[in-house]
């Protein structure tokens, strides 16, 4: 069994021009991907137990971590560009293990629902994005 451990992942996501940005060095968090399936009930009498059948794919993920206002690269120039301008999917990367080739690396379309930057006197400022997948999550690796 190879278990790897989580400061290996990476993050990347497309700011407003289309350029994929390599967010990892600020991100510490991502959850929710590769997502999940609805699924429909279709128990009816005479059954014994509930039935289903599967429906959509329907992903939210959420990416969390360090602000940072580095102009082009930063989480705060590219996640906040997306939620004050985006007008077609972003595409998106991300890693559990590294991006090394052969690597699993989940990537699809999504669009940015909410950008919220946060800080308090006793700590450091830190960002949080959520993101809709629009379609499905693809599975595949690095090459």
């Amino acid at each position: 069994m190879a278990f790897v451990h989580g400061k290996n992942s990476v993050f990347a996501v497309d700011d407003t021009g289309g350029t994929l940005r390599t967010l990892s060095q600020y991100v510490d968090n991502v959850s929710g991907l590769p997502g999940s399936r609805d699924l429909s009930e279709v128990t009816a009498f005479g059954d014994q137990g509930v039935k289903n059948i599967p429906g959509l794919v329907n992903t939210t993920f959420s990416v969390s971590g360090h602000f940072d206002s580095t102009a082009t690269t930063g989480p705060d120039v590219v996640m906040g560009g997306l939620l004050a301008g985006q007008t077609a999917t972003a595409t998106f990367e991300y890693g559990p293990e590294g991006s090394t080739t052969g690597k699993i690396k989940y990537s699809g379309e999504a669009w940015i629902t909410s950008y919220t930057a946060e800080s308090g006197v006793g700590d450091k400022v830190s960002f949080s994005a959520e993101f809709q997948v629009d379609g499905v999550v693809t599975r595949g690796t690095y090459a």
